[in-house]
């Protein structure tokens, strides 16, 4: 984890990433107020509209990775501001694998830049109101074909509870999403699913189509746990057997003979 929080941002959550194992060493805690993000989601939970961003410390955070984090074969590169993205990216030496993840918000303030480090990754995620607001095209066919001539192999259009699409140059892969009865808070599901592909991917050595298809479906199904409580309620009680029982329900479902 490479993020910044400002003095206001609760111990107890500290606790919980520390609990969860992740390693801290990048995490920079600095005086005034954490990032803010408020928006309304319309009644399918899938739409959603920003109603504010306050960037707070984020405003001036240079991003320095710890020199045990510069030689990760697997990077990916959070929802910030693309030239902290092309920073970060700047420090790593030699990735196998660049997934880079965006919002409307750098679309509209910061194309250009985005534009320029999304051309050194190999994937691309943004979800489909992103990819029409980026390109113009309302049709993700189209809307895919001109974000892969910026230069990444692959670009992933999240569709929320209608799961994902898989885009390069010479086919299309679709995932559907993995059905719920229980469904409370959508927020952070890109980010969940996005960390599930990449810990998969991570987990598989491997960085080929196939290793991605595969690892998308992790992706969905840690991101199907996310969303079933608020917050990071229901992640903090997931463990590996758990996911890998609900992929092995999902292939079940999916499967056509």
């Amino acid at each position: 984890m490479v993020v910044v929080v400002g003095t206001d941002f609760p111990s107890e959550f500290r606790e919980t990433w520390e609990n969860m194992s992740i390693d801290l060493e990048g995490l920079q805690t600095v005086e005034g107020k954490t990032f803010r993000w408020s928006g309304v989601y319309e009644e399918n939970m899938d739409n959603r509209r920003t109603l504010s961003t306050d960037l707070n410390v984020f405003e001036t955070f240079p991003p320095e990775l710890p020199e045990s984090y510069r030689n990760a074969d697997y990077l990916f590169l959070g929802n910030i501001h693309p030239a902290l993205q092309l920073h970060v990216l700047e420090q790593v030496h030699s990735p196998k694998f660049i997934l880079i993840d965006t919002m409307d918000l750098w679309i509209n303030i910061a194309k250009d830049e985005l534009a320029k480090v999304i051309g050194k990754c190999h994937m691309l995620t943004l979800n489909e109101s992103e990819a029409q607001l980026f390109t113009g095209e309302f049709t993700l066919n189209n809307a895919a074909k001109k974000l892969l001539e910026l230069g990444p192999e692959y670009v992933l259009i999240k569709k929320g509870g209608n799961g994902s699409m898989l885009f390069t140059k010479e086919d299309i892969f679709l995932l559907h999403a993995y059905p719920l009865d229980t469904f409370k808070d959508p927020t952070g599901a890109g980010d969940t699913f996005a960390g599930g592909l990449m810990g998969a991917l991570a987990a598989s050595g491997k960085a080929d189509k196939e290793s991605i298809r595969q690892a998308m479906v992790h992706g969905s199904i840690t991101a199907s746990f996310g969303v079933e409580e608020f917050s990071l309620e229901r992640l903090k009680q997931l463990d590996r057997g758990a996911i890998e029982t609900r992929v092995n329900e999902f292939k079940e479902m999916s499967r056509l003979s």
